[in-house]
């Protein structure tokens, strides 16, 4: 009996061993060293990437103007609308110009009788001037008539000038186009009061369209007169092409934003004012002159990492292994991402990889 319990118990006790031996196989099989992973590596003051600079625009008229009149008075006529297709020249409305009409008729009155008295004053003149020739007239008298007469020739100009004055007052009371285009705004109605210097109209140049988009300070350095955009316009399905043809050099009126004027081809159809655009301009080494010019340190985006709602990117340590590293993100513009902390300027980082990575594994550089 003794010995079945001895040989039950070494039975157990071998089992035993081989398990634990087996468990030591497994673990060794888990704990097998993996090769490398190849990345490429770079780094935010590294070599330039081409990107772009991104903008939101609108389309505009190349050529705009409010219509008003210098002329007060009540709208008499208005034979337009909104929508309408003017020609240059053609009557857009008039003023009422019944108190002009009565200043014209004083002023004709003004002209005759200052002529009548010029012709009295001339012949006086010249009666007085063959006086003096026969020694019939003193000196004093011929001067007191040729100032006389010369005063009449005074206040007949001044009536002509008057009227002068009133006829161009009295052209102001019929407003025409100044050039052919659509009217696309209509402030006021025949009826309406019209005061001087208040617009009527807005008229538009048919046919002639712009993009005036706002740039942001650290990116209008990047951009200079004839560079091209690409104009992507969602509510036309259009993707055109334009250049640059203006940039404003100051935006002490826009808000800290400089406008940029982006002409587009006159031949593009079904496009109309006040239609947003999405603008990009392709700018070579955008990284390092958004680096050089602000201090931002930027990065492609490929190359984040986002977990849930946070945004990190590979480094390599000490070890030459991938380490997570969580950054803080800023503007994105184009393909580079600005980062706020986190990454620094001369710090290099996992630009991509050959294999999966993830905290600790190992890493080689290509």
């Amino acid at each position: 009996m003794l010995f079945r319990k001895i040989t039950i118990a070494l039975t157990a006790l071998t089992a035993t061993v081989a398990m634990v031996g087996c468990s030591g196989k497994e673990e060794k099989a888990v704990v097998k060293e993996q090769p490398p992973v190849a990345v490429t590596v770079a780094s935010p003051g590294g070599a330039a990437t081409t990107g772009w600079i991104e903008a939101s625009g609108q389309l505009e008229a190349a050529h705009s103007v409010n219509i008003s009149t210098r002329a007060m008075g009540y709208i008499t006529q208005m034979p337009v609308k909104v929508g309408d297709r003017v020609k240059a020249g053609q009557l857009l409305f008039a003023v009422n110009s019944a108190d002009i009409h009565a200043k014209r008729a004083q002023t004709d009155a003004m002209i005759a009788q200052a002529e009548a008295a010029l012709n009295n004053a001339k012949k006086d003149y010249d009666r007085f001037t063959t006086l003096y020739k026969q020694q019939s007239a003193s000196a004093k008298e011929l001067d007191q008539v040729t100032l006389q007469y010369q005063s009449a020739k005074a206040a007949a100009e001044a009536a002509k000038q008057m009227k002068n004055e009133v006829s161009a007052n009295l052209s102001y009371t019929t407003v025409t186009a100044p050039f052919a285009g659509i009217v696309t705004q209509k402030m006021m109605d025949a009826g309406s009061m019209a005061t001087p210097g208040m617009p009527v109209l807005t008229i538009e140049q048919a046919g002639s369209l712009q993009v005036s988009a706002a740039v942001a300070e650290n990116q209008i350095g990047s951009l200079k007169l004839g560079d091209p955009a690409v104009l992507k316009i969602a509510s036309a399905e259009k993707t055109i092409e334009g250049k640059i043809i203006q940039l404003n050099p100051s935006s002490q009126f826009s808000g800290g934003q400089y406008i940029v004027k982006i002409s587009i081809p006159a031949d593009t159809k079904q496009l109309y004012a006040g239609m947003f655009v999405h603008v990009q301009f392709p700018v070579k080494a955008l990284s390092a002159a958004v680096s050089s010019e602000s201090g931002a340190v930027m990065i492609p985006v490929s190359a984040l990492v986002y977990r849930d709602q946070l945004a990190g990117v590979y480094t390599i340590s000490s070890r030459n292994t991938a380490l997570l590293r969580w950054v803080r993100l800023g503007k994105t513009t184009g393909d580079q991402a600005e980062v706020l902390s986190g990454l620094a300027k001369d710090e290099q980082y996992i630009l991509s990889a050959e294999g999966r990575l993830y905290n600790g594994v190992p890493v080689k550089i290509k």
